[in-house]
């Protein structure tokens, strides 16, 4: 498993990547828990539609879908085991899933840009 670390001033996130298409389908399902500041970063194809629902996953989620650069352009909070569909309302290159509420408690917003580097 590879893993990318994002930083938006002060904060950190270790994300999982979804490299293969077996771990882009699977996410985050079956998992009951996750570390406070570890998340999975997914690797979009903009130029469709890109929607993600939260079967089989017990974790409340929330997830940013990001441009190029790694700007937020849309945050949804996601709820366990549901089939409700979160799309990105413009074509989105990444999406990054972590504990609900992690964006909104450390004031990161639409608009902001995460920086990476390889872990």
């Amino acid at each position: 498993m590879e893993f990318i670390e994002f930083r938006a001033g002060e904060h950190r996130v270790l994300a999982e990547v979804a490299l293969t298409p077996t771990q882009r389908s699977q996410g985050l399902m079956w998992r009951t828990q996750m570390p406070v500041d570890m998340g999975m970063l997914f690797v979009l194809e903009p130029q469709s539609r890109q929607c993600f629902w939260m079967r089989n996953t017990y974790i409340p989620l929330t997830i940013a879908f990001m441009d190029q650069e790694f700007t937020i352009m849309q945050l949804n909070d996601m709820r366990p085991l549901s089939d409700d569909l979160h799309c990105a309302e413009q074509p989105a290159h990444f999406a990054l899933e972590v504990n609900q509420g992690w964006f909104a408690e450390r004031g990161i917003l639409v608009g902001d840009r995460l920086t990476p580097s390889l872990k």
